[in-house]
């Protein structure tokens, strides 16, 4: 491809990198949000992320087999993010409660929690592996939308799958960012995250806005494995590894345990891989993000939103 045509497509790749980056986003802020409160990396997030994408390939499949002659985003994109948050909310809640707050209600070190979210990130795939097969899971998106679905922007085709993840993705990152700064519960999270005793004396109740962060967190990784499983139309148990380090990456590039530094890296990381690709070989997409999680660590290391940390919060 010479550079000419090189030019051509780089606004169709922006788009591409716009709408995937938003998913990064998704995926991001569950990261964001334990660290904020925990100040632990939860490595399993990626895998809650897959199951997500599985419960809702499995809804769709069975919709699929009922051969029903309504079927329609409108109402049936709503039903497979729903079940996918749900589901996806009560594995990140049961995380916390068996595999996290034992150690950190004994005062585990740092060190603990994040090998037992190691540990239960490959107990996840492994489980998802054996009831559901090695094999690729494929999501029937066409059925849902047509490839003829798309319209053209300045000579840039866009079709209604692009369109439906961003719009999704950014919708529901305004959702949470109204929740965290114009409600009570919002409040509750920060002041935990800024100071935990203060909070535990003020009245809050820990443990729930604990359990709370993690069920929101999981069930915006759900919604992403949706979205992810209708954009690439491919699924299988591995996903989450991959997705899960492309996300933190984000977290890490906007700021780890800042909301809206998740949302900004996760669009930042999905523009710079996608512009990548248009350069290099697609091959080195995963390279791609691991140069910008490299040079983010060597050169900003509090990301671009993140505030320098005080000696007893850094691990």
């Amino acid at each position: 491809m010479n550079f000419e045509q090189t030019l051509q497509i780089l606004p169709q790749q922006l788009v591409f990198g716009f709408a995937l980056g938003s998913v990064y986003g998704l995926i991001a802020l569950g990261y964001t949000m334990v660290y904020g409160i925990l100040f632990m990396i939860n490595f399993a997030h990626g895998e809650v992320f897959m199951i997500g994408a599985y419960l809702g390939w499995g809804v769709l499949t069975w919709l699929l087999s009922l051969k029903l002659s309504f079927l329609h985003p409108i109402w049936v994109l709503p039903l497979l993010l729903g079940i996918a948050m749900l589901g996806s909310a009560f594995v990140g809640v049961t995380l916390e409660f068996l595999a996290y707050r034992p150690l950190y209600k004994r005062g585990a070190s740092r060190l603990a929690p994040l090998i037992s979210a190691i540990g239960a990130s490959i107990f996840l795939q492994n489980a998802v592996m054996l009831t559901q097969g090695a094999r690729m899971k494929v999501y029937s998106s066409r059925l849902l939308f047509p490839p003829s679905w798309r319209i053209q922007v300045g000579g840039v085709n866009i079709s209604a799958i692009v369109i439906v993840i961003t719009l999704v993705s950014l919708g529901i990152m305004m959702g949470l960012y109204y929740l965290v700064h114009r409600t009570t519960l919002g409040r509750a999270m920060r002041a935990v995250a800024e100071d935990r005793e203060m909070a535990s004396s003020m009245g809050i109740p820990i443990n729930r806005i604990i359990s709370l962060t993690f069920l929101i967190g999981s069930a915006l990784g759900g919604a992403a494995g949706v979205l992810i499983g209708i954009y690439y139309t491919q699924i299988d148990f591995f996903m989450g590894y991959s997705a899960g380090l492309k996300a933190f990456t984000a977290a890490v590039l906007g700021g780890i345990g800042n909301i809206q530094g998740a949302m900004i890296g996760g669009l930042t990381l999905g523009i710079i891989e996608s512009l990548g690709v248009t350069f290099l070989n697609p091959a080195y997409r995963d390279v791609v993000t691991f140069v910008v999680l490299i040079l983010t660590l060597i050169f900003k290391p509090t990301g671009l939103l993140g505030e320098t940390l005080a000696e007893w919060k850094k691990i």
